[in-house]
């Protein structure tokens, strides 16, 4: 009975799985918006770093990925080569001329009206946790006009940071960038109170380009990802990051040189984690 019971359920999560992997596909594009990240990411210093990001609605959910990420899984696909060896087996590779883009974004971030799903990967695992949508905002009785946008005033404390946002009701889209989601009308801008981190709406398709469009997300990025926690996520990053600087620091190397060179990594970023300025301050 035990062994038929386990058979059930396994059942059960391969057919959850399935439907998870699914459920997106062939989702229609209602919007698709762009925003730019200007971004404070070290203490010693003013310097403002900016990336694009992509927020792609559909009819059951949104899209938030970094547009930079996004273009490298193109490149991937567009240069992938596939090579058939003598033994049978076969050795995947990319063209020589394909340069893949470069960002410290790989996340991707799913937005429905119920919760928050955030994906991302440590070492050659994908991860997943869920949180619910902010139902802590305070809105507030004031207007402002934001790229020829008439937006509304409302404010939350998130992670440790109070933040700003500016939404449009004539948007009627409850998204915007991160995890930032729940007010009536898209996120057209949101900022801390201390003005680190800012995200802006700086492009948008317009319904004749949205028509007969899908959802352009690949689902690798969020299927098979194991279910895990915010804490628990950082931690298997971290050990990840560990592992691999072990790796190339001793990589044709001496074991003693090896080990002085991870030393040596390990105390530099130990240093740089005094003056990281993450957007999240708490979990």
């Amino acid at each position: 009975m035990n062994y038929h019971r386990k058979i059930f359920q396994f059942l059960i999560l391969l057919y959850s799985v399935l439907y998870y992997t699914q459920s997106y596909k062939n989702d229609s594009l209602r919007g698709e918006f762009t925003y730019r990240l200007r971004a404070k990411f070290d203490k010693r210093t003013d310097n403002r770093y900016k990336e694009l990001f992509t927020l792609q609605v559909g009819n059951r959910c949104a899209f938030f990925a970094s547009a930079v990420s996004l273009k490298g899984d193109s490149v991937m696909e567009n240069s992938r080569v596939t090579t058939k060896n003598y033994d049978g087996s076969i050795t995947l590779s990319y063209k020589d001329e394909a340069v893949i883009p470069k960002t410290n974004f790989n996340f991707t971030i799913i937005q429905t009206n119920e919760n928050v799903q955030f994906f991302d990967s440590a070492g050659m695992s994908l991860f997943t946790y869920k949180q619910p949508v902010i139902s802590s905002w305070e809105l507030a009785d004031e207007t402002k006009i934001i790229n020829t946008i008439t937006c509304k005033k409302a404010e939350v404390r998130f992670k440790g940071r109070n933040w700003i946002a500016w939404y449009a009701p004539e948007i009627p889209l409850p998204y915007g960038p991160m995890k930032f989601s729940g007010l009536p009308g898209l996120i057209i801008k949101i900022t801390d109170e201390k003005e680190d981190y800012d995200f802006e709406l700086v492009k948008s398709l317009s319904v004749s380009q949205l028509k007969g469009k899908f959802i352009n997300i690949k689902e690798s990025r969020y299927t098979g990802a194991i279910e895990t926690t915010q804490a628990k996520l950082k931690q298997a990053q971290r050990n990840a990051d560990a592992n691999a600087a072990a790796v190339l620091a001793s990589y044709g190397t001496t074991i003693i040189q090896g080990q002085e060179m991870i030393k040596q990594r390990e105390k530099a970023r130990e240093e740089n984690e005094k003056y990281k300025n993450p957007l999240e301050l708490s979990e």
